[in-house]
């Protein structure tokens, strides 16, 4: 099951960054996302994953310049490392696809954040964290991990993923290529600003403009997280239900594309 929510909306208290449920290195269902065998004609053929790293360069140029067709081509989201930028009210927005030995130090200390640990799971030693990454890095494209780059600096960590193929499915109904996020915003300074609102409206356009198949962004975070569930509702997000998941009760907050227009 993906990780719950933590802050972002109300300066450190749990909201909107990380935005999900429990971190999928971390129970019996986390390992389903995995491992769960897809049919043959979902696969692709993997190419995109173990292309090398980028070489060093400083941070701006490195964001700026990443190379958007070398990064996870072959995703079961339809090219996530090719949709590009969003223009939003903070800067130019664009997900990059996480790599393991340019970002695990940076998303590591993220992670190790209190306010971010109380909802991820993944505090410790950087090797807890790269065990998180891997896992998606390594697996069939239906997740992505990717920082979340505003203005030519990495500032948040996305996980963009088909929830219908995901554990999360089996706890409502799901429709085919539904599509799900989890979010956490890095510096406590972007927290309770509203940027996590912005952030989130951003991505759920870029999801709706670049998978055509999809009808539906989806997310879940946890019931007793108001800020989180206000932020979601602010991005155009509706809530649909109260969803029991292993590790928590869950809003199930769903952005429509029948509705985009109307938002």
């Amino acid at each position: 099951m993906p990780p719950t929510d933590a802050s972002s909306e109300a300066g450190t208290t749990p909201t909107v960054g990380p935005v999900e449920a429990v971190p999928r290195a971390q129970s019996d269902d986390a390992q389903d996302t995995v491992d769960l065998r897809l049919p043959t004609e979902l696969l692709g053929s993997g190419a995109g994953h173990d292309q090398p790293l980028p070489s060093a360069r400083p941070a701006g140029e490195e964001w700026q310049n990443a190379d958007p067709a070398a990064l996870f081509a072959d995703d079961l989201l339809d090219g996530v490392g090719e949709w590009g930028p969003a223009t939003t009210a903070s800067g130019v927005f664009q997900l990059v696809p996480a790599r393991l030995e340019r970002d695990l130090d940076l998303v590591s200390r993220w992670m190790n954040d209190p306010a971010v640990a109380a909802f991820w799971e993944l505090a410790g030693p950087d090797a807890v964290t790269a065990d998180h990454l891997r896992a998606q890095l390594g697996g069939d494209g239906r997740s992505v991990p990717c920082l979340g780059v505003l203005g030519g600096t990495p500032m948040s960590y996305w996980e963009i993923y088909r929830a219908d193929l995901d554990p999360l499915a089996r706890y409502y109904p799901s429709r085919p290529h539904d599509t799900g996020i989890h979010l956490l915003l890095g510096a406590v300074a972007d927290r309770g600003r509203g940027l996590g609102t912005a952030l989130l409206t951003a991505v759920a356009d870029l999801i709706l403009d670049h998978r055509p198949s999809c009808s539906r962004v989806v997310a879940e975070p946890d019931i007793r997280n108001t800020p989180s569930i206000s932020a979601f509702l602010s991005a155009g997000f509706r809530f649909s239900a109260e969803i029991d998941l292993p590790d928590k009760r869950a809003a199930l907050m769903i952005r429509d594309r029948a509705l985009r227009s109307v938002l």
